[in-house]
């Protein structure tokens, strides 16, 4: 992999981002733009008060790594969430995860990833709870909503994985109904615009290719081992599961993390089949109908001993 610097990594890596940010910014309105600029100006500002507290320039915030984590974590969040709570999860991603072990370089954990567990576990209810593609909401209801008013029954939904993880005991041609293939349509669009992103970042030699092809490759083997034909039982098809949820920005902005992620090929293939297997088992049976925060943070818990193992082989 080409040799860059840590600016012009994150430089590369936000340019990537942005078409699937336009995409998202179409199909679920100024929300998602709303709680970029949040997870931004709070990264930024807890960022600046660690650099000052520890004595250390404040040069290092145009190193585009707070901005880049605010953003990851902004895009995985619903876009009518409560802006207190994109603020706690964002300065928790830099805080805890990031700090706390030394700032850059040093973090065992996948910063944007804390900070969405810890949302998640804290807030369950308001963290599966999205807006409807395509709704008609203007930027003062957004505010309103995003300060106080409680969500719309109108205009909140579920989202695809949420919605077949615990969709009863409809079979696969029950449960595909108009709407629920409309919104499983707009989650394809936003997986399929990502991917297209990854191909960015492997084409200008930002990440490798190894984890992102284990994770993607072994959640569709698995998928397609455990799909029965669309029965009340089946866990999803492949299609289903590559294309919905945050896999596209995960395999390819999140598993590919140089700090958090195994240094060999072997390690980087170990790492995201890990992931993979992860991702599928929560989806499945666990209680969060999407597993990848989980899945890529107990991975990284893991890498110390990956690259153990594989220097010491």
């Amino acid at each position: 992999m080409t040799s860059f610097s840590t600016h012009q990594v994150m430089h590369q890596f936000i340019i990537a981002l942005l078409p699937g940010i336009i995409v998202m910014f179409y199909l679920f309105g100024v929300g998602v733009l709303v709680n970029i600029i949040v997870s931004i100006l709070t990264a930024l500002l807890c960022e600046y008060i660690v650099l000052r507290v520890r004595a250390l320039s404040p040069e290092i915030l145009l190193d585009g790594s707070a901005v880049a984590t605010a953003l990851l974590l902004a895009l995985a969040l619903p876009p009518l969430l409560p802006v207190w709570m994109v603020m706690t999860g964002s300065a928790f991603a830099i805080l805890l995860p990031k700090h706390a072990y030394g700032g850059l370089g040093h973090n065992l954990f996948n910063p944007a990833m804390v900070g969405f567990a810890v949302l998640i576990i804290s807030f369950p209810m308001a963290m599966s709870t999205w807006v409807t593609p395509k709704t008609d909401v203007n930027l003062a209801q957004v505010i309103e909503i995003k300060t106080g008013m409680p969500l719309p029954d109108a205009i909140s939904g579920a989202t695809p994985l949420d919605e077949f993880k615990f969709r009863g005991a409809l079979t696969n041609d029950e449960y595909w109904q108009d709407d629920k293939t409309t919104n499983w349509h707009a989650w394809s669009i936003i997986n399929a615009t990502f991917l297209i992103c990854g191909f960015y970042l492997l084409f200008r030699g930002i990440c490798r290719w190894h984890a992102p092809v284990a994770m993607l490759g072994v959640l569709a083997m698995l998928s397609l081992l455990f799909y029965d034909g669309g029965s009340s039982a089946g866990l999803g098809s492949p299609m289903f599961h590559l294309f919905s949820g945050a896999t596209m920005l995960g395999a390819f902005f999140i598993l590919t993390d140089p700090v958090t992620s195994p240094d060999s090929i072997r390690g980087q293939l170990i790492f995201g089949a890990g992931v993979g297997i992860l991702v599928f088992t929560i989806r499945s049976i666990g209680a969060y109908p999407e597993g990848l925060a989980f899945a890529v943070l107990f991975m990284n818990g893991a890498t110390p001993l990956i690259n153990y193992l594989e220097f010491h082989r």
